[in-house]
């Protein structure tokens, strides 16, 4: 890959589904037994490393943390330290407001079932907040000796990479500019130090996100021409995990905190040694993690992309919802067309229409909760990326499959190239 190239990557598995409701929520946790609670330590043993301050990490991950340690400490692995990565006024006053309280409130509104939730929870599970550029040689100290997991929200650009991101890294003179580059850093001195493998646990929206932040590191390190010892402690002894998180949180509250949907879902692929940073009725270990993706991709992100498409090509208002688009006949219609006669069959050749159908009823629940202000101009960022990764993939299943249903709605999305 060339300067600021990202990764882009599919998966087209075609094994059954197993039903969500055989898979177990986590019960059980490597590691938990002997998590660390010193609060008067926190700040200089956090076991929890997290790279991102999005509101979406607030009200997911951290979160998680936090309702795991109020109920019963011993099913939280510890405190958390998040680290700020770009340079944006927003995410600088988030890590200061952080840094400043260590709380932050997440309100929860929608339906759950046949209940109106409207409830606002203090979260407490950051006790420190970072800047990697400021705090770089500290960030070394922490990976080398308290971390145990690594949990990470970058976005596309934190699977770039940098030509300025050279091997001179090594010596921890500078900061890495790249995501990808900061860590094969953080775990080279981690692995110089003699401390135990790590847990890794990236929660971007990639296929195999797990698998492909490895082969990304590693090649850095390999391009760094580090010694093999190394290659084998990334490859062999630190623990890659594939996830997919599912969760709307539509609003921030300013300076920190966040506005979310009940719904919440933390799908981990199931792997030997790992430690996760919780046990949480909404995580669920799985050994079929393509069956999570597959419905979460082309039926929820599929369908906020298309909303997305159609807001830009009818030059929608600036302030336009996900609810007022699901409100307009001239929205919904041709996505409920693409969900019926596009998306669907797919599914059905593979067995699946009952589980997609079930799964596409909770979909349409959640586009139509009236108290989250879910703005297409932002799931519109970094629209014909998303086209590509959401429209392109039932397209090509449909090709594998043998489908004769055209898809015309789908294709001549992706051929379109619109304008905000």
């Amino acid at each position: 890959m060339w300067s600021g190239q990202t990764a882009t990557f599919f998966w087209f598995a075609l094994e059954p589904f197993p039903s969500k409701r055989t898979e177990s929520r986590t019960r059980t946790n490597a590691g938990m037994a002997n998590a660390p609670h010193d609060v008067s330590d926190a700040i200089m043993n956090n076991p929890i490393l997290q790279f991102g301050t999005s509101r979406f990490l607030q009200a997911h991950v951290d979160f998680f943390v936090a309702e795991a340690a109020r109920r019963d400490p011993s099913k939280a692995l510890g405190k958390i330290t998040v680290v700020q990565t770009t340079s944006n006024a927003e995410s600088r006053a988030r890590t200061d407001a952080l840094r400043a309280t260590g709380r932050y409130p997440v309100r929860i509104r929608g339906r759950r079932g046949d209940e109106t939730v409207d409830v606002t929870i203090e979260c407490d599970s950051i006790s420190e907040a970072l800047h990697a550029s400021e705090a770089w040689p500290l960030l070394l100290q922490r990976t080398e000796r308290d971390v145990k997991v690594i949990v990470s929200n970058t976005a596309d650009a934190g699977y770039a990479l940098f030509d300025e991101d050279t091997a001179d890294l090594l010596e921890g003179r500078r900061t890495p500019r790249g995501f990808a580059a900061k860590l094969a850093v953080l775990l080279h001195a981690r692995f110089r130090a003699g401390a135990a493998p790590i847990t890794l646990l990236p929660c971007e929206l990639i296929s195999h996100n797990g698998d492909t932040l490895r082969d990304l590191v590693c090649g850095i390190a390999r391009g760094w021409n580090t010694d093999d010892a190394f290659i084998r402690y990334l490859t062999d002894d630190c623990v890659w995990v594939n996830s997919l998180v599912d969760r709307i949180v539509s609003e921030p509250i300013v300076p920190v905190g966040a506005i979310a949907e009940p719904y919440a879902l933390w799908a981990i692929e199931r792997q030997p040694r790992m430690v996760l940073p919780c046990e949480h009725e909404d995580m669920v270990v799985t050994d079929d993690l393509a069956h999570y993706e597959r419905l979460k991709l082309l039926l929820l992100n599929l369908g906020h992309t298309m909303l997305a498409e159609l807001w830009r090509t009818r030059d929608g208002a600036p302030d336009m919802t996900v609810l007022d688009a699901m409100r307009d006949p001239a929205y919904r219609d041709p996505l409920e067309t693409i969900w019926r006669d596009e998306v669907l069959p797919v599914f059905t050749a593979l067995g699946q229409h009952d589980v997609a159908t079930a799964y596409l009823a909770s979909v349409r629940d959640r586009f139509e909760n009236p108290f989250l202000v879910h703005r297409l101009a932002d799931i519109a960022r970094n629209h014909e990326e998303k086209k590509v990764r959401r429209f392109q993939p039932v397209i090509d299943l449909a090709g594998e499959l043998k489908l004769d249903i055209g898809q015309k709605r789908l294709r001549e999305a992706l051929q379109a190239t619109t304008t905000p």
